[in-house]
């Protein structure tokens, strides 16, 4: 791919997941006039908007993934994994919207966002063990339990649109149930 290909690869995708992000219903016009190309251009790298909403919600799943691989490093596991896990839920509302803008395009993600989802649990669950094992989250708690409460207070906080104020409220209460 030539290099000016490359950039308006990247502003679409970057415009794209700012548009999908606000509004699930956003049009293909308005990813292209943020990313400032042609829609012609948008059609070219993603033949359909379907396409386009797949690449944004593997790209986001990717960077959290890649975010949690990062952090299993860490020097303070706890830590790590609480901000992780913060973060996931700050940043559900526009994920989501993605989401649901490709169950309204009348798809389900395609098999890079399923591939980005296992990878993204697989390096959650790395974290969730670091932590446990450096006595930050009980032990009992198992992953599944865990990711399901993950689930749970990201599609929580964005269903009713919780201030930062009352999701980091319920986000401490959530982190006392996990902690020995």
């Amino acid at each position: 791919m030539r290099a000016d290909a490359r950039d308006n690869r990247a502003r679409i995708m970057t415009a794209a997941d700012e548009v999908f992000g606000r509004s699930p219903s956003a049009s293909t016009d308005d990813v292209a006039k943020l990313a400032g190309v042609g829609i012609a251009t948008v059609f070219r790298h993603f033949p359909t908007k379907t396409e386009l909403l797949e690449a944004v919600l593997t790209l986001r799943l990717e960077r959290l993934r890649d975010r949690a691989i990062e952090l299993a490093d860490s020097n303070d596991p706890g830590e790590a994994f609480f901000g992780f896990f913060t973060q996931v839920v700050s940043e559900s509302a526009s994920k989501l919207a993605i989401a649901e803008a490709l169950v309204a395009a009348g798809s389900a993600a395609g098999a890079d966002a399923r591939n980005a989802g296992s990878g993204l649990r697989e390096a959650f669950e790395a974290l969730l063990t670091r932590a446990q094992d450096s006595g930050a989250v009980r032990t009992g708690a198992g992953f599944a339990e865990v990711y399901a409460l993950l689930i749970g207070a990201s599609r929580g906080a964005t269903a009713v649109g919780l201030e930062q104020e009352v999701r980091d409220r319920m986000l401490s209460l959530i982190y006392d149930g996990l902690r020995p």
